[in-house]
């Protein structure tokens, strides 16, 4: 498709800041990007989508521009949804220098409409220029309004195989034919998460990339086709890339219907954090949001450390949409929080979060996600459901591999026991613990202490420690060797390490408080 086509569409309104003579320039794809750094979702020829929020300044601009030229970008679009003003001119400056055309989308306008309209201008280019029924079969699926499902038939109509597409964590969204076992959904899934380039064949079946408009695969949804795609005829591979497009298309008005449903969290959940809230401005919130306000509500509260800004969200929409009943995902404070309304009993739900968490550790590379969660018999539980959602996600922090999950009846005998006790009993706690590396640090000057909780803030990592700390490797060893000795505790023993976080927590040196 042609920049200058999408450019003259009266109804998107984008305006050209930069580039006026690429607009001949054609793009085989749209992309939408969270990351500062989407070379690996990329394979060049693409038009990215990206917002202000994730460039704050001139040298965020430099880098992420010279990052889309490097990897072959047709153009960048900014759009100004999340900022007062147009486009700053540090970034047209950026585009100008390194030779990408820039167009700003306008506040009326959503990236899903944008990338609607690429999609299907795409689409349309190729039946006019193929001469492939198969094409307009597909794209009048779309458009008659049948949705995902009377896509999905279409296509394995069209390719003449079951088709299946499925969510990250290998749900089941739409399919043909007999239903996919667990076992062989989870493989898939982890294929898909992993970062294998697509295309690919696994035991039989052709996993083909869906449109990415969430920047990060974790927010997106794959096809899968019975059948070996190498063996396919030139025409039937351009429908399938066609119908996975359009899968992505299905997904991104699912996501942005999603994301207006997620705008009544941020306020409730501020509510629910005040102080001087009431109990009846709790429940209209809850009934604005969707809530009966009598319904029990799991409470989910997550962190991503090492991640790319916003996954900690599209992790927590995507584990809580297979339950039934509202559900809604905020962030408030840079913490990020998922409510969910649970009808009836509810044996298993907490197993079923645990095994869905689970799921998404091969998507994290090197980030780590925690996550805690709690349940509220009814509105007037719900504030101190929260906290203990948030100390057992501090908790789930200290735990092993990439992604942990720690339930708050779990941590009933650790944090929250002694955020109930006196204050005075639990800074005794406190000093017990870490007495011996305050007084250290006092007689030498040292920070041992800080270093601590570094360490633990970042799990363990040797690595990540020392960077934030700017320490060689090997003096962060022998920190934290000097720390082992002054408190008897091993830490890499997990109970020693949940000892010292706790003792940290009612520390005052430590800068946190009991209950935050």
């Amino acid at each position: 498709m042609r920049l200058g086509a999408l450019l003259d569409t009266p109804e998107l309104g984008l305006t050209l800041l930069w580039g006026a003579d690429a607009r001949e320039r054609e793009f085989g794809r749209v992309f939408t990007s969270t990351l500062s750094d989407p070379t690996r979702y990329l394979i060049g020829g693409e038009l990215v989508l990206c917002g202000m929020r994730w460039l704050p300044g001139p040298a965020d601009a430099d880098a992420f521009v010279t990052t889309l030229v490097r990897a072959g970008v047709v153009a960048l679009g900014a759009g100004t949804a999340e900022v007062d003003g147009p486009v700053p001119d540090y970034l047209i400056e950026s585009c100008r220098g390194a030779g990408l055309p820039l167009f700003e989308v306008p506040v009326s306008v959503s990236f899903a409409t944008v990338s609607e309209r690429v999609i299907l201008g795409l689409a349309a280019e190729r039946a006019g220029t193929g001469g492939l029924a198969g094409h307009r079969r597909l794209l009048a699926a779309v458009t008659a309004g049948g949705g995902l499902p009377a896509l999905v038939e279409a296509g394995a109509a069209e390719l003449g195989a079951d088709c299946w597409v499925l969510s990250a964590t290998g749900r089941v969204i739409a399919g043909t034919g007999n239903a996919l076992d667990a076992v062989k959904r989870a493989q898939f899934a982890r294929r898909y998460l992993m970062g294998e380039r697509l295309p690919r064949v696994a035991d039989g079946f052709t996993l083909l990339a869906s449109a990415n408009k969430a920047g990060h695969r974790m927010g997106s949804w794959f096809v899968v086709v019975a059948g070996d795609h190498g063996s396919w005829e030139p025409a039937q591979r351009e429908v399938a890339a066609e119908f996975a497009e359009l899968a992505g298309l299905e997904r991104s008005r699912l996501d942005d219907a999603k994301r207006i449903e997620n705008r009544a969290a941020e306020p409730l959940l501020r509510k629910v954090l005040s102080e001087g809230v009431t109990q009846p401005e709790l429940n209209s919130r809850l009934v604005a949001a969707g809530f009966s306000g009598g319904e029990q509500v799991l409470v989910l509260s997550a962190g991503v450390r090492g991640g790319g800004p916003g996954l900690a969200p599209v992790i927590l929409d995507e584990v809580l949409a297979p339950f039934d009943g509202p559900a809604l995902v905020g962030t408030v404070e840079n913490e990020t929080f998922g409510l969910l309304a649970v009808a009836g009993a509810a044996d298993g739900l907490a197993e079923r979060i645990r095994e869905a968490v689970l799921l998404v550790e091969p998507a994290l590379g090197s980030a780590r996600l925690a996550v805690g969660m709690s349940r509220a018999p009814d509105a007037q539980a719900l504030r101190p459901t929260i906290t203990e959602a948030r100390h057992a996600r501090k908790l789930a922090e200290l735990g092993p591999g990439r992604a942990s999950v720690v339930a708050g009846d779990e941590v009933a005998s650790h944090l929250l026991l002694l955020a109930a006790v006196p204050e005075d009993l639990r800074r005794s706690f406190g000093a017990k613990v870490l007495g011996p590396l305050l007084s250290y640090d006092e007689a030498h000057g040292s920070d041992l202490v800080h270093t601590l909780k570094i360490f633990l803030e970042n799990s363990g990592s040797w690595t990540q420690t020392a960077a934030e700390l700017h320490l060689h490797v090997n003096t962060l060893r022998y920190r934290v060797s000097r720390i082992a000795e002054l408190t008897g505790r091993d830490l890499g023993r997990f109970s020693d390490r949940v000892d010292l976080y706790l003792a940290g927590c009612f520390t005052r040196e430590w800068g946190l408080q009991a209950g935050e």
